[in-house]
């Protein structure tokens, strides 16, 4: 990846959906991906695959990341997708649904190096992680290199293929609990269906380079569990988070973005550090806490969350 892309918002939008495309240009997202796979009927498919190179070509997206969500690796599509939308110099990457096995990515990155045409580089490639078997080899996906920069966790789609008893996504099914014996009162602990995908996909990407990006609150409505499965990928360390309505974007956004207090404290952090480095120190004390070269690494990270309006 020859630069890092902001993408803490990922606003998703079905490609036939003419005007929700528009909106989606010109909304606050960081991030919009097109979707011509499960947000659009059998009977809309070439339609869909029209208005997104329409819309690579027409609209004014301004500085987002713009990417199109492909159809399935085993579609009778796929090719026909990159090949039609992959010289457009306006698209920056590939969404590859369902990613499972290495071979199948290469595959993809050589209809992709084919369709590049006169763009300087080729569209970039982001793999969605959502089945059992793409978590399986999801440190082989990761290590796939060339033209791979990110990793998705679909959150939905996975819990269906592991057959778990929710029915809203991204969110953990009601009794999936621990429950203490009778002798401790049979006190209960909410556990969280997510928080193992999530670390692999997210040790994952950071073990090759890449982003991570969590997938959606189905919960649109519900700004508290919007904001809050925002914030837990946010702390866990993830790039960004998919968002599946423009009310979710800045809910989104902002559990990404350091606040004022965190940003005042990096700077004094690193402040202190260079001086510290001046007196032949490698360590330093800032409000009571240690601070050294690892801190300063992952503040210089928080930091680069920041907005950039």
């Amino acid at each position: 990846m020859t630069a890092r892309r902001l993408t803490r918002s990922y606003l998703a939008v079905p490609a036939h959906r003419a005007r929700l495309v528009q909106n989606a240009a010109a909304s606050a997202a960081d991030a919009v991906f097109m979707d011509l796979e499960d947000a659009v009927p059998m009977t809309e498919k070439a339609a869909a695959l029209t208005a997104a190179a329409d819309a690579l070509t027409t609209l004014d997206w301004g500085r987002k990341t713009v990417a199109v969500r492909l159809n399935a690796i085993d579609s009778l599509s796929i090719q026909h997708e990159i090949e039609r939308l992959g010289g457009i110099e306006r698209l920056d990457a590939f969404i590859v649904p369902k990613a499972e096995a290495v071979s199948d990515v290469a595959k993809i990155a050589q209809w992709v190096t084919a369709a590049a045409g006169k763009r300087h580089v080729p569209v970039e490639i982001e793999l969605l992680i959502e089945t059992a078997r793409g978590l399986v080899n999801v440190e082989a996906l990761a290590a796939a290199g060339g033209l791979v920069t990110a990793l998705h966790l679909g959150v939905g789609d996975f819990a269906a293929s592991i057959g778990a008893r929710s029915t809203e996504i991204g969110a953990s099914p009601s009794g999936y609990r621990h429950v203490a014996s009778a002798a401790d009162g049979y006190q209960e602990v909410l556990l969280d269906l997510f928080a193992y995908p999530m670390m692999r996909v997210l040790v994952a990407a950071r073990a090759f380079g890449l982003r991570a990006i969590d997938g959606p609150c189905g919960a649109f409505r519900d700004a508290r569990a919007t904001a809050s499965t925002a914030n837990k990928a946010a702390a866990m360390g993830f790039d960004g988070k998919q968002v599946i309505h423009p009310s979710q974007i800045e809910i989104t956004r902002d559990a990404f973005v350091p606040s004022d207090d965190e940003i005042a404290y990096a700077h004094r952090a690193i402040a202190a550090l260079e001086e510290a480095e001046r007196n032949g120190q490698g360590a330093v004390t800032v409000d009571g806490k240690m601070i050294d070269y690892a801190n300063i690494r992952m503040i210089h990270r928080l930091l680069s969350f920041a907005n950039t309006e």
